[in-house]
């Protein structure tokens, strides 16, 4: 399953950009990032009829890692070809846009700066990616 990010705003040459080069690279599936402007722009076609539209939303789920881990591994298991996490410019995402998502996810109630986020993502993925595939990275308690 393609992991994809697709974000509002370019990242550069940034201590974030660097996090999020890191975790990506350590990431065993297939990952893309698409970056667009912050605004206009449009997001690639949307992902097959075998796709989740993940937005990164104040208003979303907080999922521990391990319930993160076990949605992707239910959607890879279930055929799932891509899952598509999205993030908004400064102002998110509109209720419509909420509508037509597939999961909103939140990293909980504090505001976070956009590429900070980004950085997160990327590494709640791997984190992920490794729960899925037994690796220690992960450890509880």
């Amino acid at each position: 399953m393609l992991l994809h990010i697709v974000a509002r705003g370019r990242i550069g040459r940034s201590p974030e950009a660097e996090l999020v080069d890191r975790y990506m690279k350590r990431i065993a599936w297939p990952t893309r990032i698409t970056e667009l402007p912050d605004t206009g722009g449009r997001e690639p076609p949307p992902p097959p009829s075998q796709g989740r539209r993940i937005l990164l939303d104040e208003k979303g789920e907080v999922l521990p890692s391990l319930a993160f881990a076990e949605r992707l591994g239910r959607w890879r298991d279930d055929g799932v070809r891509e899952a598509r996490f999205l993030l908004g410019a400064a102002d998110g995402f509109d209720d419509a846009e909420r509508a037509g998502a597939d999961l909103l996810l939140s990293f909980g109630r504090a505001t976070w700066p956009h590429m900070l986020a980004r950085a997160m993502l990327a590494e709640q993925l791997f984190r992920a990616t490794s729960i899925l595939a037994g690796h220690p990275y992960h450890r509880e308690g």
